[in-house]
């Protein structure tokens, strides 16, 4: 197989505009919500991500390679490889924001360096617990259905992929049709554009030209000019940061954070690769964990206080045709960006909403695979493993109502569990929005599997599922929440107790109803052979 094709540039240009959303999140969050410098964004955080991005873009590329040899085959497409999006946004809010936070009422002279310690802390524990988990992970596959695996991701794909930038979409019209008209042409319609231009880059060109012609671009409001972080930023080790950071304690009070977050990180990456392995590539699961763990080390070490994961989409990608290469101009292209302080004139020039048709794309790829790679009495799981992930990024757009109304009426806990009780009553019962919001990606999984081996009639092995359900619901990985003002985060007392950061009067096992239920449903199940019988076709 060649490393280098025509579809790796469409692919190219898709993993472009995936990985340019996530630093169009990520800068201006570090900025805004933590206060912290420029030079401290363009001069450590985006050069270590840079660096991180290597780690995994060449190793993918490589693995792609090895395996297109191994097999004789000239259609083996890489994972696709980057900066965790949950991750972006659980470090900032839930661990650097409240470093940040603590820091201020310390007195502390630097809080904003704090918050960064804590989360190049949070980072490098995050990339153990991804490490360590390469080692049971392959186990967790094989007693896995590929229906549970393919509709979680399925529900991602569908509601933060594809609901989530159809919204955005349609807030920008003029640019979001067109845009999704033209990547609908390219890859439904099957169709190639002169030239042999790339769709994608077409897509962005289109999607960023009718952006400056209605006012969405150029981005951002700064008095300094765009290029003014231009220079060049070459990556560097901060280990005299970082030791200190963790011989003062502080991974402890974000523990509670770091387990599930980089658990989840683990589950999702495995999903991805079966992902991929419905696709025709069948990747070893150790060495593909152990290099993301390793991707995020590398990130911590080198400055950036952001996870790595395996992406979903690989199904996405093979189908523009991209193989090896696409992995790695990707790793060489946001190495450029990063070092070089590029990002500040990209994120002037070019508007999230320019591509975000491609996205749109992505997530109906995957939401289509969970069906076409599962047999048909199974795609009943699948319709039941979607739900918990719709529910998820419904929730987001509730929690984004609630932030709206908090704003003006405060954000007292008091007032915000009121307005839940209220919502209850008009039939809208969002506190069990909330609770299946947290720890969807188990749940779906755990549902899916469940339907799938009540199909079967295995009903013994369902109720094992369901029980595994009742332990995550009891530590709290599944369906455990608290409410923070106008957000709900998990609530995981048990790790808290561990750490000796156990609030007084603080239940144990906050999510204790679920977990009851679901091993009243294991029981149920496994007493259902001996009171019910198949019925006769």
């Amino acid at each position: 197989m060649k490393l280098f094709t025509r579809g790796d540039w469409e692919g190219f240009f898709a993993a472009f505009v995936n990985n340019l959303v996530q630093l169009l999140i990520l800068a201006p969050l570090c900025m805004m919500a933590l206060g912290f410098s420029a030079s401290l964004i363009f001069g450590t955080i985006l050069p270590g991500v840079a660096i991180s991005f290597l780690v995994g873009n060449l190793f993918y590329a490589w693995q792609a390679k090895k395996l297109a040899e191994k097999e004789g085959r000239d259609d083996v497409c890489a994972l696709p490889y980057g900066i965790s999006t949950p991750g972006i946004f659980a470090h900032i809010f839930l661990v650097m924001l409240p470093a940040k936070q603590l820091a201020i009422s310390q007195g502390l002279p630097d809080p904003e360096y704090v918050a960064w310690q804590a989360g190049l802390v949070a980072t490098l524990a995050g990339g153990l617990v991804e490490f360590s988990g390469a080692f049971f992970a392959d186990k967790l596959r094989r007693l896995t259905p590929r229906p549970a695996m393919l509709a979680t991701l399925a529900g991602v794909g569908m509601g933060f992929l594809g609901l989530a930038f159809l919204f955005q979409a349609f807030a920008s019209p003029v640019v979001g049709i067109v845009t999704i008209a033209l990547v609908f042409i390219a890859y439904f319609g099957r169709v190639q554009f002169l030239g042999k231009i790339p769709a994608t880059l077409i897509v962005l060109l289109v999607g960023t030209a009718l952006s400056w012609l209605v006012g969405i671009a150029p981005v951002g409001e700064s008095t300094e000019a765009p290029w003014s972080e231009l220079g060049f930023y070459f990556p560097k080790l901060v280990l005299g940061d970082l030791i200190p950071a963790l011989t003062e304690g502080h991974i402890l009070p974000y523990l509670s954070v770091i387990v599930p977050i980089s658990f989840l990180g683990v589950v999702a990456s495995l999903q991805n690769i079966e992902s991929a392995a419905a696709a025709g590539d069948d990747y070893p699961v150790r060495p593909s964990l152990v290099t993301n763990g390793l991707g995020t080390m590398a990130a911590a070490f080198c400055g950036s206080p952001f996870p790595t994961s395996i992406y979903i989409g690989h199904p996405a990608w093979k189908a523009m045709g991209a193989r090896a290469g696409y992995s790695v101009l990707n790793g060489a292209f946001i190495t450029l960006v990063c070092i070089t302080g590029s990002m500040s004139l990209l994120t002037w020039a070019i508007p999230a909403e320019a591509g975000l048709a491609i996205i749109l794309w992505i997530g109906i790829i995957i939401s289509s695979q969970a069906f076409e790679a599962t047999e048909v009495k199974h795609r009943v799981a699948v319709v039941v493993g979607i739900m918990p992930g719709l529910a998820a990024w419904v929730m987001l757009v509730v929690k984004a109502a609630m932030n709206a109304v908090s704003s003006q009426y405060g954000t007292d806990p008091a007032v915000i569990a009121e307005t839940v009780d209220i919502a209850h009553l008009s039939g809208s019962f969002i506190g069990g929005g909330f609770a299946l919001e947290q720890g969807f990606l188990y749940s779906a999984m755990i549902w899916s599997a469940v339907v799938v081996y009540i199909v079967e009639r295995e009903f013994k092995v369902a109720a094992y599922w369901s029980f595994a359900g009742a332990v995550l619901a009891a530590l709290g990985l599944m369906h455990s929440y608290r409410l923070t003002g106008s957000d709900s985060i998990i609530d995981l007392p048990l790790v808290q107790a561990l750490v000796g950061n156990l609030e007084q009067g603080q239940s144990l096992f906050p999510a204790w109803e679920f977990a009851l239920g679901y091993a009243l449903m294991g029981i149920t199940l496994l007493v259902t052979p001996y009171v019910a019988k198949p019925e006769t076709d």
